[in-house]
Formats: C-alpha cells, sequence, structure tokens
C-alpha cells in the first residue's frame, strides 16, 4: 500500500464579513453568527486538500475594519507566514473592504508562501450560499506551487486576481471581483489550478505602522476647496483626490490643492474612472499638466482607496514628498 502523500499545512485567517454571517430573522438581516470551526466544517473535502491550522482575529463586517485592524491582520498573516510549519495562508474577510486589506498585505508582505485572500457575496442561510467554494478554491491555490511568491492574491468564483489590479464591482452578484483592466492571473477548474502571470508591479513598503490621517475626495462638477481646506485644518497628512478623466479638476479647487503642497503634505492623483491612469495630459487651468507642474504626485492606475492605503503605509515611513513621490511614480 503507498504512504499517503504529506498534505500541505495551511492557516486560515478568519477576520468575519458575510462569508460567517447567517440571517437574523429578529433583526430581519444577516449578521455575524459563524465561528471558524463552523466556517471549515461547512466545505466538504477541505480536510483532503490540506492540514488545517485555524486562528479567528474577529468575526465583523469589514466595513467596521479601521486601517489599523487592517495593519494587525496583514502582521498576523506575515508572522503565520514565516513560521517554519506553514506553506500557505488563507484570509477570509468581508466584501466591502477586501480590496483594502488584500492591497495592503500585498504591499507589506514579501513571501515565498501563498497568501490568499476570499469572501463571500451570499450568507450561510442563502441558497446557493458561494462562501463554502471559495473558501475550498482559496486554500487549494494557497496550498500550489503555483502560486508561491505571487503576492497577495484574491480568490473568488473560481478567479484568481492580484491583489493590486482587484475591484469589487458589484454589489451583490457572485462574479463581484473582478481585474477590470488586466483581468485574472489564474482560474481554478475543479481542483485544477492554472497561473497564467504575475503582477511585475509589485512593490514593498514597511513601515512599523500606519499613518491613518489620510482623506480621500472624489471629484464632482462644480466642486471647490471647501473639503480640502477643512481637512488640511484638522490636521490631515496626506490626501488622495479621485480626478475626472485622466487626471483633471474644477478650477476652483486649484486653492485648496496649493494649500496643502505649501504645507509640505502629500497629494496623490488618480481617476474615478475604473480602468485607466492619471496622466498630464491637458494643460489648461486644472488639467493634470497644471497639476504635475505644482507638485501633485501622480498615483498611476490605482484606484482611490488603494492609493489611500499605499499613502497611509509611505506616511509610515517618511513625510518627505519627494520621496513619497518615488513610491508612487515608479511607472512613469
Amino acid at each position: 500500500m503507498l504512504p499517503r502523500p504529506v498534505r500541505p499545512h495551511i492557516c486560515v485567517i478568519t477576520t468575519g464579513g458575510t462569508i460567517s454571517m447567517r440571517y437574523d430573522a429578529t433583526l430581519g438581516g444577516a449578521v455575524p453568527a459563524v465561528s471558524g470551526n463552523e466556517l471549515l466544517a461547512m466545505v466538504p473535502g477541505l480536510e483532503e486538500v490540506a492540514t488545517l491550522r485555524l486562528l479567528e482575529y474577529s468575526n465583523q463586517p469589514s466595513c467596521h475594519l479601521t486601517p489599523e485592524m487592517m495593519f494587525e491582520i496583514c502582521m498576523l498573516a506575515r508572522d503565520t507566514l514565516e513560521q517554519e510549519d506553514v506553506d500557505g495562508v488563507v484570509v477570509t474577510h468581508g466584501t466591502d473592504a477586501l480590496e483594502e486589506t488584500a492591497y495592503m498585505a500585498d504591499l507589506l508582505i514579501d513571501s515565498p508562501k501563498g497568501l490568499v485572500f476570499t469572501a463571500a457575496m451570499r450568507n450561510n442561510s442563502e441558497v446557493g450560499a458561494d462562501g463554502p467554494r471559495n473558501i475550498l478554491g482559496s486554500v487549494r491555490v494557497a496550498a500550489s506551487p503555483q502560486a508561491a511568491g505571487l503576492g497577495a492574491l484574491v480568490v473568488f468564483n473560481g478567479r484568481v486576481l492580484a491583489a493590486r489590479d482587484t475591484i469589487k464591482m458589484h454589489t451583490s452578484n457572485l462574479d463581484a471581483f473582478r481585474s477590470p483592466m488586466l483581468g485574472p492571473i489564474g482560474n481554478i477548474d475543479d481542483d485544477a489550478i492554472s497561473i497564467y502571470r504575475r503582477s511585475l508591479v509589485r512593490q514593498q513598503l514597511r513601515p512599523t505602522r500606519p499613518v491613518t490621517a489620510v482623506e480621500l475626495v472624489r471629484v464632482y462638477a462644480g466642486m471647490d476647496s471647501a473639503l480640502l481646506l477643512w481637512s488640511l485644518e484638522q490636521g490631515s497628512q496626506g490626501m488622495v483626490i479621485e480626478a475626472m478623466g485622466q487626471g483633471n479638476v474644477p478650477p476652483d479647487m486649484i486653492p485648496g490643492i496649493q494649500a496643502w503642497l505649501d504645507a509640505g503634505k502629500p497629494v496623490v492623483l488618480v481617476s474615478r474612472c475604473p480602468e485607466g491612469r492619471a496622466l498630464d495630459t491637458y494643460a489648461y487651468l486644472g488639467g493634470g499638466k497644471q497639476l504635475r507642474r505644482m507638485g501633485v504626485i501622480f498615483g498611476e492606475d490605482l484606484t482611490g482607496q488603494k492609493a489611500r492605503i499605499k499613502l497611509m503605509l509611505a506616511l509610515g515611513l517618511t513625510s518627505d514628498v519627494e520621496e513619497i513621490r518615488g513610491m508612487f511614480e515608479y511607472l512613469a
């Protein structure tokens, strides 16, 4: 009789979210109710894929998570990956903020092992709950040598996505998470893992803590400087602006942006469009050309929420605007 193959050791870190919820008839909606052990017990065949260890960080909606808590989750994942008897880590998470925590982990953690984030769109009381399938796929990916060293990944609905590229594109559809510009890096077909590419633009930022006083504003037609000036007066340390188009703002925002720059604080510009990146194409008042000349940092193709996460970590390393610029404009 042939010996049974040694199964990889995978640690599952649970943080909460819809994947750990059930419907509460009294409250009339889904609430946190499923423990980590219950969650893993719902996944048929999981014990055949890997030897599992469970760490329960929390059981709460991800919209309740703060950046400090996201940082703690990332540090827990990093420390766990560094253990010799762990071959990979899976983090279960709420969908609302998954892309932010996963991207923070991608910036903070450089491991030769698999690191996967997953979630669910349907709670465990709903027909066709997708949590068990996503967990099974995530453990398979985290245990696969193909996924080793790819950075933080998001496994959802049979797709393997790079955390840097992943956006929640739908509020309720099972296919909510996608990479609209670049597509998935791989797929899961039953127990077959196929990885087609790796990200060439990963970075590492290693602060001891994030600076969380970073604001995010989304530009709208006719916007002025009021919000920018108010946040500066409140002591915010960084600003991310989701501009129109390729990186353009209404003229009345210019005084507020200049006030931030005069204070020696970083202003990062991205586009509010889901695809493309901010560029200095237009030279009219409020155009990207003027903003670059003023000293605004261009955030490449990052979404506003991811640029904010990155700026928090960058400020944890330095307050020098030019050093921070180098962390953002490396693709230029």
